[in-house]
């Protein structure tokens, strides 16, 4: 795994356990607060009170994990993570930190056996697939230069370390966090600022550019972090993941969509289908980054044209 991945990797989310928290919510975002401004002793300090109240609250135990962390203490970090696993073993977040740290200081071979263990709590937590194929490319890159130095005269593992290398060479750097500039979206063209009419025949391809324009929209106020505009992207009728109500969905994506310091969101390769004039499917490969975060996954949205505007009604991973 990549170190400039590996620190990216490390946050999957602050907020992923909010239904397993008991903690007073105020306090736990005073400390989440303190640590997205850098200021990471004010921050264990409010996280330590919080677990003194409730030691069991899994949200505050990974924030406190990622607390050292950042302040390089790897091995308390670990001793935190090794612990949710064993209390919330259906958890996949802290297995997956657990595998960034023992990879980041080069036991792979503990590192897989933890994304593993993800992969099987969540078998469709991406970043953890992604992360046990960088872990499997260092394996096999360790194992192809102790070939080489057996065998110099190797030209099969002397050809598969150099295209390991390159693959490890060419991964792109996250974006600099003081300059988290909205990420373009991957889209058509938009249209051009005066049209001519479309002959009927084009009517469907001005109808996908209509439904691209409103994913456009939405992957640009995520990157901006414009909370606003963002969750006005998606309709009054739109399916929560989980079920909750409309509102416990919008605060903790306004939480989520807030606490990073910088967000990047990419789509590519945007497919259009139509179920009928105002309904529509899109399926596109989103790229998201942030200080805290890498991920690449397989997003499927289901658009409804709501009072003329392309609007979210669902949204899942994969196809």
């Amino acid at each position: 795994m990549k170190p400039s991945r590996l620190s990216a990797a490390l946050a999957v989310a602050l907020s992923l356990f909010v239904a397993l928290s008991a903690a007073r919510a105020d306090d736990y975002q005073e400390a989440a607060q303190l640590f997205k401004q850098g200021r990471l002793s004010a921050a264990m300090t409010k996280v330590d009170a919080v677990l003194v109240g409730n030691p069991k609250d899994a949200r505050s135990r990974f924030l406190k994990g990622l607390i050292l962390t950042e302040q390089d203490k790897p091995q308390e970090a670990i001793r935190v993570f090794t612990a949710l696993t064993a209390d919330y073993p259906e958890l996949p977040e802290p297995y997956n930190n657990l595998a960034v740290l023992h990879a980041a200081q080069g036991h792979y071979a503990e590192a897989q056996r933890a994304l593993e263990m993800a992969i099987r709590t969540h078998p469709s937590y991406a970043i953890a697939h992604e992360n046990l194929g960088d872990v499997y490319a260092k394996m096999a890159s360790e194992a192809y230069d102790k070939a080489l130095q057996l065998d110099r005269s190797s030209t099969t593992a002397q050809t598969k370390l150099s295209l390991i290398r390159e693959l490890f060479s060419s991964t792109p750097e996250p974006a600099p966090v003081a300059a988290p500039a909205a990420a373009p979206v991957a889209a058509p063209a938009a249209k051009p600022a005066a049209p001519e009419p479309a002959p009927v025949a084009e009517r469907p391809a001005d109808r996908s550019a209509d439904v691209l324009a409103a994913v456009d929209n939405w992957a640009r106020a995520w990157s901006r972090q414009d909370v606003n505009a963002y969750l006005a992207s998606y309709a009054p009728d739109f399916q929560t993941p989980r079920g909750e109500n409309r509102e416990a969905w919008a605060n903790l994506r306004r939480e989520r969509v807030s606490a990073p310091e910088w967000i990047e969101v990419t789509v590519a390769s945007p497919d259009v289908s139509f179920e009928s004039d105002d309904r529509a499917t899109v399926v596109f490969r989103q790229t998201y980054k942030s200080n805290i975060l890498t991920s690449t996954d397989v997003k499927t949205l289901i658009m409804s044209r709501v009072n003329n505007r392309w609007l979210i009604r669902r949204e899942t991973i994969g196809r």
